[in-house]
């Protein structure tokens, strides 16, 4: 029984923040766990275990009286956020640089591919998963554990922003520009040019950063323009 249950919460967890990283449910938006319950077709227990989840990794805020809510962050949080998330993810490259065997290449190459691929289609979101592959063959890549999950954590964490990231204008194809002189650092086994270029292509800064911020404001006002409620959840693919 717990063993259902703890399956169940697993993908209501991954449910509801796959909703928050696309900007479904926005950052500040109240979790109401009837209408989650109704939307995911659960019952209030395994829903309860998700939000704890999201909770610990600070995706959700549980608040006495108010219930869930949606993780907000002050623009300088969001920024210490990247920068943290450059180091570890430069960390990475400097050890994959090293560690990398032809098999992890391989899988590197390969992600890259299904990168470009989405990029000529101009899909944002195949691109935006996509992404999130070729990052995370880089962290295998570094064959340390702990850095892993150090490193995985804190990309689920800026999900939601990471993917804001993608829908500036010409983003995506500077992205995947990016992406290919990781790719040549890594391969050619160059740990320092390769730990660059990860730090710079994460960081967030001057244009970027304010972009950013624009989008998360928008993202805030939703489709009520800040002049009335947000809509209300409606019901979707039982899990």
């Amino acid at each position: 029984m717990n063993t259902k249950s703890g399956t169940r919460s697993e993908k209501l967890r991954e449910a509801i923040e796959e909703n928050i990283a696309t900007g479904a449910f926005p950052p500040g938006m109240h979790l109401d766990e009837t209408e989650l319950a109704q939307k995911f077709g659960v019952s209030r227990t395994p829903l309860r275990e998700a939000l704890i989840q999201l909770s610990s990794m600070g995706i959700v805020a549980l608040r006495p009286r108010r219930g869930a809510v949606v993780a907000e962050v002050t623009p300088q949080r969001l920024l210490e956020m990247f920068e943290v998330m450059a180091e570890l993810e430069a960390m990475c490259g400097r050890l994959g640089a090293r560690r990398m065997s032809d098999a992890d290449h391989a899988a590197l190459v390969e992600a890259h591919k299904a990168c470009e691929a989405a990029k000529l289609s101009a899909d944002a979101d195949a691109y935006y998963h996509q992404n999130e592959l070729f990052h995370y063959a880089i962290y295998a890549g570094s064959h340390s554990g702990f850095l892993i999950e150090q490193t995985t954590a804190m990309h689920r964490r800026l999900r939601p922003y990471r993917r804001l990231q993608l829908r500036v204008r010409n983003r995506l194809s500077t992205s995947f520009t990016e992406h290919g002189g990781i790719v040549e650092a890594l391969l050619a086994g160059d740990a320092e040019l390769a730990s660059e270029r990860l730090r710079s292509h994460i960081l967030v800064q001057g244009e970027r950063f304010t972009d950013l911020l624009a989008s998360l404001a928008n993202l805030r006002d939703g489709p009520s323009n800040g002049n009335g409620p947000r809509p209300a959840l409606h019901p979707s693919t039982v899990i």
